[in-house]
């Protein structure tokens, strides 16, 4: 709002007339206002607004609770409620990478779901999530299976093909395991056909692994997963167009391995890092 200026530069002994016609609106709007002007409070959440608008543009999968941090960081002293009021009227909202929808309807689950939305751990390698993602380049497609251990939100393993197969989630979960050495891990997906696969609960068997599986068509189920996913839209995938799949594939590698373990700290985690969480977890068990 225009018209607190206006107040302003009239206190300092500018001619209001003249201020009102360089800004564009009319003197008798401005003395309407000036007769019952905007509360402090007014103020205050005009300048919440203004910052909430720069980081969410900074990082656009800010979520509200994100965006309270970086205001608390810039000295600004507001509730989460209120950013979530100021996000929501604003229509200020995390970013989420959108799928490409098929009529293809998944099939039958064959684990039962031992996580029920109950996206906690208490330990490493408690519960994992995984995921395959749909990539595009000039030369084809890409994807990802990614998945993440919900303890300390790392990726302890990921593959990428340019063909999405059972194989790709084989691997990725193969990768998993020998970085990890897990034992009764719960690794939890959606019903896709290749998390579905004999091959994939073979591995899962063989390695003393539970599998687990959510419902038809519920959002809800894969939400954890998804932070990770829009992260990587945004950060990775939506900064060019991509010639390649070995140029995005790179990408993607030196993001996960460089940014996201090692330099983004996330707000679940107590502002740690993945790598940080998990070295301090160690580190207070040895001690």
């Amino acid at each position: 709002m225009k018209y607190p200026l206006v107040r302003e530069l009239a206190a300092d002994g500018f001619s209001v007339t003249v201020a009102c016609r360089v800004l564009k609106f009319s003197t008798k709007n401005y003395y309407r206002w000036l007769r019952n002007p905007v509360t402090r409070r007014d103020f205050e959440n005009a300048y919440l607004t203004n910052a909430a608008i720069d980081a969410h543009h900074d990082d656009p999968v800010f979520g509200y609770r994100f965006i309270a941090d970086e205001l608390e960081d810039a000295g600004f002293t507001a509730s989460e409620r209120r950013v979530w009021r100021i996000c929501s009227e604003q229509q200020i909202f995390c970013s989420f990478s959108k799928r490409s929808r098929t009529s293809k309807r998944p099939g039958p689950a064959v684990h039962d779901d031992h996580v029920q939305r109950d996206f906690s751990a208490t330990r490493p390698n408690e519960a994992w999530l995984t995921d395959i993602t749909e990539h595009r380049t000039k030369e084809g497609r890409l994807y990802l299976c990614a998945i993440k251990d919900l303890y300390s939100n790392r990726i302890v393993g990921y593959a990428l093909d340019e063909r999405m197969k059972a194989s790709l989630a084989v691997r990725a979960l193969r990768n998993a395991i020998r970085l990890r050495d897990p034992q009764g891990t719960i690794v939890h997906s959606d019903r896709g056909s290749h998390f579905r696969s004999k091959a994939f609960a073979r591995v899962l068997r063989n390695n003393g692994l539970v599998g687990s599986m959510g419902r038809v068509a519920s959002a809800g189920d894969n939400a954890a997963m998804e932070s990770f996913n829009s992260l990587l839209q945004n950060n990775v995938l939506d900064t060019r167009r991509w010639e390649t799949r070995e140029d995005l594939q790179l990408a993607i590698v030196t993001w996960i391995e460089r940014t996201y373990h090692r330099r983004r700290r996330q707000r679940a985690l107590g502002k740690m890092t993945p790598i940080e969480f998990e070295a301090l977890d160690l580190a207070l068990k040895a001690a």
